[in-house]
């Protein structure tokens, strides 16, 4: 999973394999995986929030990231979860525009929170979506 992030992040700094199984150990997590990709997410009370997600840059655009969110959404339905929560770069389009078609809307933004690989700093946009069982598995 390190190295796959290693290859997806390319604009700012990836997890190595110690913060993953760091993660991986923690009974709040969620590690759903597919041969292309992965979504690592917590689940606190009836709140779910990614951590990340990750696409071998040759698959991406195939649908794998948008499997993943399902298959996550669906999970975050099956154990009661309300809400789901994420940060993502300002300026990652393609991550935005993911995360939009799946219902996720803009809640706040943190201020030169990711640190690139150059020095500079990009802020995050914290975005939100709810959770029901009926619209737990599809794009809004």
């Amino acid at each position: 999973m390190a190295a796959l992030m290693a290859r997806a992040y390319r604009h700012q700094a990836p997890w190595g394999a110690a913060d993953i199984a760091a993660l991986s150990a923690r009974p709040v997590t969620r590690l759903i995986g597919a041969p292309e990709g992965f979504l690592i997410a917590q689940v606190v009370a009836d709140e779910a929030e990614i951590l990340a997600l990750a696409t071998d840059p040759a698959a991406q655009r195939q649908g794998v990231a948008s499997d993943l969110l399902t298959q996550f959404h669906t999970l975050c339905a099956s154990e009661g979860v309300t809400r789901a929560v994420l940060d993502v770069a300002h300026d990652n389009d393609p991550a935005l525009a993911l995360y939009t078609r799946f219902g996720y809307a803009e809640t706040a933004r943190r201020a030169g929170y990711y640190r690139r690989p150059d020095g500079s700093r990009a802020d995050a946009l914290l975005m939100a979506r709810a959770i029901r069982p009926d619209n737990a598995a599809s794009p809004a």
